[in-house]
């Protein structure tokens, strides 16, 4: 098999790209979200409860513990953290000297600390799989980078960890094909999911709009080859044969660019990408190479059946996995014994006995949530893996996925629309910079960034306003007119209606909406209302006051007062008034310019090693690494990966 020394450095400028992604459109958020005029303040969710320090921690591990000894509240800290770590992963991304290990630990410390006190606007399934991706980068990372030219293969367990990876993505996608179906939703059952989906989604893109309205024979057989790609394609990310697993590869490539121009999701599309490269060999991305996908007519079968299919299924799929893993481990046992000298053949012994203990230790916790998609699966697993994973659950190494499991809203996108007056007759529209509103504007691309309170919104529209008690808090801060909270709204105040005033009364409207039919002209949706969502209601309102009480969201323990003096508060209040104007689709996507602008430069003004410096390396070969040294790819290679692993969602 080629070597996966290019794979794994493209896999690591990837994982850094999302962490800087998260982190950047976290920080632009934290204050209307969880500052202490936020929606959620932060600092309610840790109380000290009189035990140990280290006990503390174990039980709800984040670093935003230690900010008050550092004169910061928690959503401060949350900031510090959130800069903190857009640096680190720029770093990453940037110097190949920083792919190091403590580089990935902390990156992934800092967004579970992050993800601990997130509360419902930091629980994504995207939000998981960044966590478990990102304990996945600590091992996959080199302690000691190898030199430019040689990048495969040095030492025999590097390949372990990133076998994990091609685990992960096979988790992943197998599970979100399965569970389409296991949901009995007719709509998937009867292929016209894709007829509702461009419309119904979260956070639509004007490429949304055009793809509704293809034909009804397309969406169909763009359904069929989402079964295809999602549930017949993961088996090849472990079969030996390289062409297959290729195929595999681009048909995930092709899924994931598709949902990119389609929808807003974030950074998932992206971390999705950046684990196809576990799929991914030296010989490849050094030479060119072509694929080609296969459409074919689903076949028909009932609930049961499928159901039947998956029990029997599933367990070869775990077992599918463990003889890949046995066959990882004998192939690093294998280049092992290729090691010369007794020195570096003990520390080899060690690095290789410590990494694949990890690694089948990871792989037994991440068969546990693996198995939900089947109880009879799960309930007949190891109880050892039960219990391990139990053990170690709230460090979120190892989740559940099953993405688009269900098609809602079949007849029109429900929209929850905020009101404001002040004199309870005459309402204003309180419009989002993101989500539907205004029916002539046309859906905005916003990706890699997460409006977050936006994404709330359509969860809202879903049910009555009692299952999403953060929206009586919202309404309370409009009352208020907390500007942390308006500027997720609308980040320019001067276009928020209430920005002189803040309104007397707030109530909330819901409405169907549609996307326009072509030929409509100035107008992207259209809408229809149906109820009302939120009744109106004012600063000392008994329904709101009662509302408060039933969810918990009184406050009954002010912010401790800080220091003002405090050097680090106010470097970071400096930093946000200057980063505030600006709008965080712009604030990333200027990220994303930088880090081009200075890869350009770095290819440009950069050293060439391929006249002077590989000749010296090609007069010191070592018999033991002669067939690696032939894999080794072009040193000019690694600008290419890592403008691969920039690639925006």
């Amino acid at each position: 098999m080629a070597g996966s020394g290019l794979p794994r450095q493209l896999f690591l400028q990837g994982v850094a790209a999302v962490f800087l992604f998260a982190f950047a459109s976290l920080y632009t958020q934290i204050p209307g979200l969880y500052g202490t005029e936020g929606i959620l303040p932060a600092r309610r969710t840790l109380r000290p409860q009189g035990k140990g320090r280290w006990q503390q921690l174990w039980e709800i591990p984040t670093l935003l513990w230690e900010a008050p000894r550092l004169g910061l509240d928690t959503a401060q800290g949350l900031e510090l953290l959130s800069l903190l770590g857009t640096l680190l992963a720029l770093g990453a991304l940037l110097l190949r000297r920083l792919r190091h290990p403590l580089i990935y630990l902390l990156l992934w410390a800092a967004y579970l600390s992050a993800y601990q006190v997130g509360q419902v606007f930091l629980y994504f399934q995207w939000d998981s799989l960044l966590l478990e991706t990102g304990f996945l980068a600590v091992l996959v990372a080199p302690l000691k980078q190898p030199p430019k030219g040689r990048l495969a293969g040095a030492l025999p367990h590097e390949d372990l960890p990133f076998w994990l990876v091609r685990w992960l993505l096979f988790r992943l996608m197998f599970a979100s094909g399965v569970v389409k179906l296991t949901s009995r939703c007719p709509a998937w059952w009867g292929l016209t999911a894709l007829t509702y989906h461009y419309e119904t989604q979260c956070l639509p893109t004007p490429a949304s709009w055009f793809a509704h309205h293809l034909p009804v024979w397309l969406h169909k057989l763009s359904v069929v080859a989402t079964f295809l790609i999602e549930i017949a394609m993961p088996p090849l990310f472990f079969v030996p044969a390289r062409r297959l697993r290729l195929a595999a590869f681009y048909s995930q490539v092709l899924l994931q660019v598709l949902i990119i121009i389609t929808g807003n999701y974030n950074f998932f599309n992206l971390l999705t990408l950046v684990l196809t490269t576990a799929l991914l060999d030296d010989k490849h991305l050094a030479a060119e190479s072509g694929n080609s996908h296969r459409k074919k007519a689903p076949a028909s079968f009932t609930f049961h059946q499928f159901s039947q299919w998956l029990k029997v299924v599933t367990p070869p799929t775990m077992w599918l996995g463990v003889a890949s893993l046995t066959w990882e481990l004998l192939r690093a046992l294998w280049r092992w014994t290729q090691v010369w000298g007794w020195l570096q053949k003990f520390w080899a012994a060690v690095q290789l006995f410590i990494f694949g203990i990890a690694t089948a230790a990871l792989f037994v916790i991440s068969l546990v949530p693996y198995s939900y998609m089947e109880p009879s699966t799960h309930g007949h697993l190891w109880t050892g893996a039960h219990r391990l994973f139990g053990a170690v659950e709230h460090l979120q190494l190892a989740s559940s996925y099953g993405l688009f499991r269900r098609m809602t809203c079949l007849s029109g996108r429900p929209e929850v629309v905020l009101e404001g007056s002040y004199d309870g007759h005459h309402w204003t529209e309180i419009e989002f910079m993101y989500k539907p509103g205004n029916v002539s504007r046309p859906p905005p691309v916003v990706a890699p960034h997460q409006p977050r309170l936006d994404w709330q919104m359509w969860f809202a529209a879903l049910g009555p306003h009692t299952h999403s008690p953060w929206f009586t808090s919202l309404v309370l801060c409009l009352l208020q007119g907390k500007e942390p909270v308006i500027r997720l709204i609308q980040n320019d105040m001067a276009r928020y209606p209430f920005h002189k005033q803040p309104p007397t009364y707030v109530r909330a409207q819901r409405y169907k909406y549609w996307f326009s039919q072509p030929g409509e002209q100035g107008r992207w949706w259209r809408r229809q209302w149906v109820e009302e969502f939120f009744p109106p209601v004012s600063l000392g309102d008994p329904v709101l006051d009662t509302l408060l009480r039933q969810f918990g969201l009184q406050d009954k323990s002010p912010p401790r007062a800080r220091s003002a003096s405090s050097t680090l508060a106010r470097a970071l209040h400096w930093l946000r008034r200057q980063l505030s104007p600006l709008e965080a689709p712009t604030l990333l996507w200027g990220l994303i310019l930088t880090v081009g602008a200075i890869r350009v430069m770095q290819a440009l003004l950069g050293p060439q090693p391929s006249r002077w410096s590989s000749p010296a390396r090609e007069e010191r070969p070592a018999p033991k690494d002669s067939a690696r040294d032939q894999a080794a790819p072009a040193p000019n290679s690694r600008s290419s990966s890592s403008q691969t692993s920039r690639r925006r969602k």
